[in-house]
């Protein structure tokens, strides 16, 4: 039996989580856990609030509370929100079985979390992983002559790299760089800005990275094939510009504290980054210990060993972890880092393959791109955002959960836009899936019901040989694209099960049989509405890690006796059991939303220029903001295939790969510049982040770049000689 573990990167307990949170990693993580249960794997799924660092401190200063306060609240407010969304952390125990795992959504302010970060510190530190080194550090000085030392988070000023304003002292939101204190231009105190900002000496423990710089060198080239681009290329460049000792402790008040004795330690606390990643690991621990242990697991406190160790005969369990990208390095870098340290404790070797009792590392980071707020990143720190707990206060979770899915930035930026949220449920989610389920579940009760499902007797599928093969395919795509962890292919996959159902109906017209005799057509278009119905089953387990609650209303609606929790992706289409019946009249899955209405209420959150789909004139002589061009995300892709447009005689539907096994649709009007054979296989230029839009018909992902001499003359730009497909165009 597989042993598959679920880790989600653990957001901060200074506010609500908003929708940035949802689609980066919190979405993910759920479905992929829904997804391995599905596929009958025995699955625990770890995370929780990270409840040290300063932006904990700064939002307790902001309200005038404790840090505990503010912890407190925020932990309570965000564990109810992913539950009302669906989310699985109220599991604790699999319905399956305690051997079959379950979930735990923790705090790092736990006392057994704490207890582990201590053990974990000291097993490094006799190692010889950890030496104490003298740093320099932010102080601020005010006009009083008052001196404190300031956490990274109370820092703000020029990134060093790219020259964005507002980063922080330690991290740049904007381009993803980290950097060592005294590296930030124009540094400012947020919270005495007239204060003098001096970096000052002080003693702190550091991580000896440059130790594990070969074995993590040597585990990332053996990942090149799995990680998407963006964890390439951001592990590729740590790793490049060559590890070195990195500080794991602060002269800071709030946090964990160091287990040393001494009066020169009292001051100091374990820093976040390095106390944070270890919760994957102790979440797992206090999971069997308070919970799989109680519940009858045969290891008891011993359980989580089965999600974490490689076993005595070489079997490792899988590991996946959901993030956004400016957590990547933590994930490939320093907590591989960490792990590879605790099995060289026991046998002072370090490597990263791990042998029988070693802890494992990853199978996969995971870790998505930023979702945009109509142009503006989402920000707790900068109240730009759209906060879960009030979304779902007003709006259905599942339509939340199909458009970040399908809308999901597992590759590029992609943008939240209430108009696009709206016509992605009604025409897709409704339009699709929700109609075609209605129609089945309505036409069959038309139907005359004296004992059972009126349609068992029509319930013959050897006329259906090629429907079921084509569901079937599709079944395979979506598993196919499940493990890697691509879930709007995934998701489309089964929306295309759907599409199948719909085409089916629509040829087999059950609805002008339903009053008449009997007679050889109305059998077989009744044999298809019955396979319809199976379609409709298939489908609630199919989208149930997409959409859980709608899922198990469908299951009902269908009468179903078996707990969907047990039927497996393969055997969802198991013509070999009986038709179910449920005599309670059907109702539609979802309702219909009104742009106008969502917008009268989220006027607040509407930037009315970012909505305006005509241009602005421009009073500067045509020049447009550095700011505004840094928005375009362009990167390269080769055309793997060119076919025209259905409904427009001047477009061509364009299949570009992306990287990562991954493709986009894009429109493109290049016909009469060019035929489709000479197109295909160029390395082209497209922008990556254009919001998707229908043309005729047909969504767009994109805009291919090309150049109009205004004479006739059309050039698509490419790429001189070969370059990776979803390289940055800089």
């Amino acid at each position: 039996m597989d042993y598959v573990a679920i880790f989600m990167a653990w957001p901060y307990a200074n506010g609500p989580l908003h929708l940035g949170h949802v689609a980066g990693n919190c979405l993910p993580a759920d479905i992929q856990y829904r997804y391995e249960r599905a596929r009958g794997r025995r699955v625990l799924m770890c995370s929780g609030s990270d409840e040290h660092g300063t932006p904990i401190t700064i939002t307790a200063d902001e309200m005038g509370v404790s840090p505990q306060e503010v912890v407190d609240k925020y932990h309570r407010i965000n564990t109810q929100a992913l539950a009302d969304l669906g989310c699985s952390w109220v599991n604790t125990v699999d319905s399956r079985g305690i051997e079959y795992g379950g979930a735990l959504y923790n705090r790092t302010s736990d006392e057994m979390h704490k207890e582990i970060v201590h053990e974990v510190f000291t097993n490094l530190m006799d190692s010889g992983f950890l030496e104490k080194m003298t740093m320099q550090q932010y102080c601020s000085v005010s006009q009083e002559g008052e001196v404190r030392f300031l956490p990274d988070r109370y820092v703000e000023g020029q990134c060093p790299e790219c020259s964005e304003d507002g980063a922080r002292g330690d991290q740049c939101d904007s381009c993803g760089a980290t950097y060592e204190a005294h590296e930030l231009v124009n540094p400012k105190s947020k919270l005495d800005p007239e204060s003098d900002i001096e970096v000052r000496d002080t003693e702190h423990f550091f991580l000896r990275l440059n130790d594990f710089q070969s074995s993590l060198s040597l585990h990332s080239s053996e990942k090149q094939k799995v990680w998407k681009p963006n964890v390439r290329a951001m592990s590729k460049n740590w790793l490049e510009m060559g590890l070195r000792p990195r500080a794991v402790t602060r002269d800071i008040e709030w946090g964990i504290t160091i287990p040393l004795e001494g009066e020169d330690w009292q001051s100091k606390r374990v820093y976040v980054w390095f106390e944070a990643v270890q919760g994957y690991y102790s979440c797992a621990r206090i999971w069997a210990s308070r919970i799989a242990s109680t519940a009858g697991h045969p290891d008891g406190e011993d359980a989580w060993k089965n999600w974490w160790q490689v076993s005595e005969t070489g079997e490792s369990p899988k590991h996946i972890y959901f993030m956004g990208k400016d957590n990547i390095p933590f994930h490939t870098i320093i907590w591989p880092a960490i792990i590879m340290g605790l099995n060289a404790s026991k046998s002072s070797e370090v490597s990263h393959l791990p042998g029988p009792g070693d802890l494992v590392l990853e199978e996969n980071v995971s870790a998505n791109e930023y979702l945009m707020l109509q142009g503006g990143q989402f920000s707790k720190s900068r109240k730009h955002a759209v906060w879960l707990p009030s979304y779902l206060e007003q709006y259905d979770a599942d339509s939340l959960r199909y458009y970040l899915s399908i809308n999901m930035p597992e590759t590029h930026d992609t943008d939240f836009r209430w108009d696009e949220y709206v016509d992605r449920v009604n025409n897709e989610l409704i339009g699709t899936y929700g109609n075609f389920v209605h129609r089945v579940m309505t036409l069959t009760h038309r139907l005359e019901c004296v004992e059972g499902n009126p349609l068992s007797k029509y319930d013959r599928f050897s006329d259906h040989s090629k429907t079921l093969q084509d569901v079937d395919n599709q079944i395979s795509s979506a598993i196919e694209s499940m493990e890697k962890q691509r879930f709007k292919e995934a998701l489309r996959s089964i929306m295309g099960i759907a599409q199948i159902g719909n085409s089916l109906l629509q040829e087999a017209a059950p609805w002008k049989y339903i009053n008449e005799d009997e007679s050889d057509e109305r059998s077989s278009s009744l044999s298809s509405l019955s396979l319809s119905w199976r379609i409709c089953s298939c489908l609630a387990v199919c989208m149930r890690p997409f959409i859980p609650f709608s899922s198990d209303r469908l299951w009902g609606m269908l009468g179903n006796q078996n707990d969907i929790d047990n039927v497996l992706w393969e055997d969802s289409m198991d013509m070999g059991t009986n038709l179910f019946w449920n005599q309670e009249t059907p109702e539609p899955l979802f309702s219909r939303l009104e742009l106008d209405e969502i917008l009268e209420r989220e006027n607040s959150l509407i930037d009315s220029k970012d909505n305006d789909e005509s241009p602005l004139p421009n009073d500067r002589g045509g020049y447009i903001d550095f700011e505004d061009f840094m928005k375009v995300e362009m990167r390269t892709g080769r055309i793997v295939s060119v076919d025209d447009h259905p409904n427009a005689d001047k477009l061509f539907v364009i299949t570009i790969d992306e990287g990562s096994d991954s493709t986009r649709t894009v429109c493109a009007g290049l016909k009469g510049h060019y035929e489709p054979s000479d197109l295909e296989g160029l390395n082209v230029v497209f922008v990556a982040n254009l919001e998707p839009r229908k043309l005729r018909g047909v969504v767009s992902e994109g805009m291919i770049l090309a150049a109009d001499d205004g004479e006739g003359g059309v050039k698509v730009l490419t790429t001189e000689g070969d370059i990776l497909s979803g390289s940055r165009v800089r």
